[in-house]
C-alpha cells in the first residue's frame, strides 16, 4: 500500500488527485498541505488524514511515499525537486515549470534519485486519444498532413476555488496564461498522437479581453495561437483560449493523404474517420473532459502503475520535457515575432 501525501489542496487536487486517490485499492493519502491551512485542515477531515503546516513538513514524513504536485506554476520546479531529493515520487500537474533549465533539473534529479516523476498530461490517457495514435499509426488516413487543435474555455476564474482573486491572474505565481494552462495540453497530445516532436513554431500571444480583481487586462496571456511544424512534415496549428465564453472547446482535427480524422468534434461519436472515398468509420471510446464535466483522468491510475511497475509512464517527466520544448519555443516566437528553430527536439 502506497502512502501518499498531497502538496497544494486547490480545485485541481479536490476534483482529480484526492478523489483518484481514494478510489485507487494501491494507496493510502496520508497528509496534504497548503498555503490556505485551513483549507487543508478542511480537507484532511474530508479524506481522514492530517494536515501538515508546510510542504517541507509534509515531505519530512518518512513514512510518504510518493506525492502529487498541486501547487502554483511557479513553485512546481522547487517543491518537485525538494520532493524527488526527500525519495518521494512525484505526480506534478502541469505546466512542467516555468523554464526550461527547471524542466530539464526536474529530470535530472528524478534520474539521480531513481525517482518516478509523472506530469499531469492527461489527455494521452484518453481511451479516444489511445485510438487515434493506433489509428494514426497503422496508416488509416495515410500520411498526415495538416491538423488543427483547440482548448478554449472561458477562463480559470470560472472553475478555481478563489474565482477572481486566483493565481494564475497573478504573473509572479503564474509565469504565463492560457499557452502554459491549455495550449501545453494540446502540444503534447499532438507528439503524443503523431509519435513525433515539434522540430519549428511560430506563435503569437495576446490579452484580448480578460480582466482581474481590479478590472484591469491581467498581464498574461488570455489567448495563443501557435503554429507548428512536425518532425515528420505535417503542420498544424494549436489555439489555447481563455475567452471562449461559450461552450468549452476541446477537439482535435487531422487531416492525410487517404481522409481527415475528427476527434472530439461530433456530439455523438468520439472519433470519426472520414475518408478520401467517402465512407465514414464512427467510433466512440469515452467523452472529452470539460470544467463542469470532471471524470476520471487516469493520471494517478498511470502514476501508480509506473511506481508499481517500474515501467515508463506515457506521460513521464521526460516526455514532458520534449513537450515543454516545444511551448517555449512558442513562447520565443510570439515574443520575437519570428519562426523558432527547435534544435534539441527529442522525446
Amino acid at each position: 500500500m502506497l502512502k501518499i501525501g498531497v502538496i497544494g489542496c486547490g480545485k485541481i487536487a479536490q476534483v482529480r488527485h484526492l478523489p483518484e486517490y481514494l478510489e485507487h485499492s494501491e494507496c493510502h493519502i496520508v497528509a496534504v498541505t497548503d498555503l490556505n491551512f485551513d483549507r487543508a485542515q478542511e480537507i484532511a477531515r474530508q479524506y481522514h488524514c492530517q494536515a501538515d503546516i508546510s510542504a517541507e513538513a509534509l515531505l519530512d514524513r518518512p513514512e510518504i511515499d510518493a506525492v502529487s504536485v498541486c501547487v502554483a506554476n511557479a513553485d512546481h520546479a522547487a517543491v518537485t525537486i525538494c520532493a524527488l531529493k526527500a525519495g518521494k515520487h512525484v505526480l506534478c500537474e502541469k505546466p512542467m515549470a516555468v523554464t526550461l533549465e527547471e524542466c530539464q533539473k526536474m529530470v535530472d534529479t528524478a534520474e539521480k534519485f531513481d525517482r518516478i516523476l509523472v506530469i499531469g498530461h492527461n489527455q494521452r490517457l484518453l481511451k479516444t486519444h489511445q485510438l487515434v495514435r493506433r489509428l494514426i499509426a497503422s496508416g488509416e488516413i495515410g500520411k498526415v498532413l495538416m491538423w488543427h487543435s483547440c482548448f478554449c474555455h472561458g477562463g480559470p476564474e470560472n472553475w478555481s476555488i478563489d474565482k477572481r482573486n486566483i493565481w494564475f491572474f497573478d504573473q509572479k505565481r503564474s509565469a504565463y496564461g492560457a499557452l502554459f494552462d491549455l495550449g501545453i495540453h494540446k502540444i503534447d497530445l499532438m507528439q503524443y498522437l503523431l509519435d513525433e516532436p515539434v522540430c519549428s513554431a511560430f506563435a503569437v500571444t495576446a490579452t484580448r479581453d480578460k480582466k482581474g480583481a481590479e478590472n484591469q487586462p491581467i498581464p498574461v496571456e488570455d489567448n495563443a495561437l501557435c503554429m507548428l511544424h512536425m518532425k515528420g512534415g505535417s503542420w498544424g496549428t494549436v489555439h489555447a483560449s481563455w475567452t471562449c465564453y461559450g461552450n468549452e472547446r476541446n477537439s482535435t482535427v487531422i487531416d492525410g493523404s487517404l481522409g481527415t480524422l475528427r476527434i472530439y468534434d461530433h456530439p455523438v461519436y468520439s472519433c470519426i474517420i472520414e475518408r478520401k472515398n467517402g465512407e465514414k468509420s464512427f467510433y466512440q471510446a469515452d467523452g472529452i473532459q470539460t470544467n463542469e464535466n470532471q471524470t476520471r483522468s487516469g493520471i494517478v491510475d498511470a502514476f501508480i502503475r509506473a511506481i508499481l511497475t517500474g515501467e515508463p509512464s506515457v506521460n513521464d517527466g521526460r516526455q514532458a520535457l520534449s513537450s515543454m520544448r516545444a511551448v517555449f519555443a512558442c513562447l520565443k516566437s510570439s515574443q520575437m515575432q519570428s519562426k523558432i528553430e527547435i534544435i534539441d527536439s527529442r522525446m
